[in-house]
């Protein structure tokens, strides 16, 4: 019996992608992709690349016959949505918001779904809140430190990200015309990701308590997250290398790599690359993921996997797109 799976939210970025995904995945059938401004429209009308692929037509009605559902919506719509329009329990739920992310906002109830720190209670669990895709990239570049005890000093990040990770809808700095030759800081040290990563950090070392400086930056390309950082450590380079490959060592997705990466590598993969240098008493740090696929729908899929007992790597064996 194939899995049954919803997506409320079709029409946007993460939802193309989990379309994409999900026609091609073995286990999966698609019950629905509800978009309330494009019911009956083929999907391959709004998403063009899928002509070819499927016949399915947005709908306008959530279906409860189904096993998942995917929330591919906006932030702050998510919990609106749920509470408008109640699930049944014995459906699982993985929303790709920033609704459930925190504790502090979610309780127990969700497991926060970066499966290299939470993998187990992924396999268990119910409702996923999908994380973010600048803290999964900034996240993985620092968890082998956090759960050693190894992050005892201020963490300084820069990061860049593709014009993707603002959404669909167009704004001034999403304009071609602005984006392209350009680049830009934004949400300098106040990034709502810093939350749900502190949180992470914190579940990995429970004396965690540094200051994370993070300076977030707009690229003038579609996809990719590069994740640049340094923090303070007393560890060889070799010891290094060997903390990183033996945290990695058992995750489908995620690598070290002792030469430098570069985004090419991972876009239109949900493959995360890490890479680790010592500067005289410095760790200097690079991370890079597609921040549509382990930076959102990818990363959701995997969680799927996990949850229903799938290999993880099942509908996810993308190829990059390198050159």
């Amino acid at each position: 019996m194939k899995i049954k799976a919803g997506i409320v939210g079709g029409a946007g970025y993460t939802g193309g992608e989990m379309l994409r995904l999900l026609i091609n995945h073995p286990s999966v059938d698609i019950a629905f992709v509800l978009s309330s401004s494009n019911e009956g429209n083929l999907v391959s009308a709004v998403h063009t690349d899928l002509i070819g692929d499927t016949d399915l037509r947005f709908s306008g009605e959530l279906l409860q016959d189904i096993d998942v559902l995917f929330l591919c919506v906006g932030h702050g719509d998510a919990k609106k949505y749920l509470a408008a329009n109640p699930v049944n329990p014995s459906v699982k739920i993985i929303d790709l918001s920033q609704d459930f992310r925190l504790k502090v906002n979610a309780g127990d109830a969700w497991i926060y779904g970066l499966p290299e720190l939470n993998r187990e209670a992924i396999k268990s669990a119910n409702y996923i809140a999908n994380p973010g895709c600048f803290a999964t990239c900034i996240q993985l570049g620092l968890l082998p430190l956090a759960a050693a005890g190894l992050l005892k000093s201020e963490v300084h990040i820069n990061a860049t990200t593709g014009s993707t990770g603002a959404g669909q809808s167009p704004s001034a700095t999403t304009h071609f015309s602005w984006r392209n030759n350009n680049l830009s800081v934004y949400k300098a040290f106040d990034h709502q990701h810093l939350n749900e990563i502190g949180e992470s950090l914190l579940q990995a070392d429970a004396g965690f308590n540094s200051s994370l400086n993070f300076i977030p930056q707009r690229g003038d390309f579609s996809r990719g997250i590069l994740a640049a950082m340094y923090t303070e450590t007393s560890l060889s380079a070799e010891e290094l290398q060997k903390l990183y490959k033996d945290y990695y060592a058992t995750h489908e997705f995620t690598h070290v790599s002792e030469k430098n990466i570069d985004l090419k590598q991972v876009v239109n993969t949900n493959k995360a690359l890490v890479h680790v240098e010592k500067h005289g008493s410095k760790v200097f740090i690079v991370s890079i993921i597609d921040n549509l696929l382990k930076g959102a729908s990818g990363q959701a899929v995997q969680n799927m996997n996990l949850m229903f007992g799938l290999p993880e790597r099942q509908g996810l064996a993308l190829k990059a797109t390198a050159f």
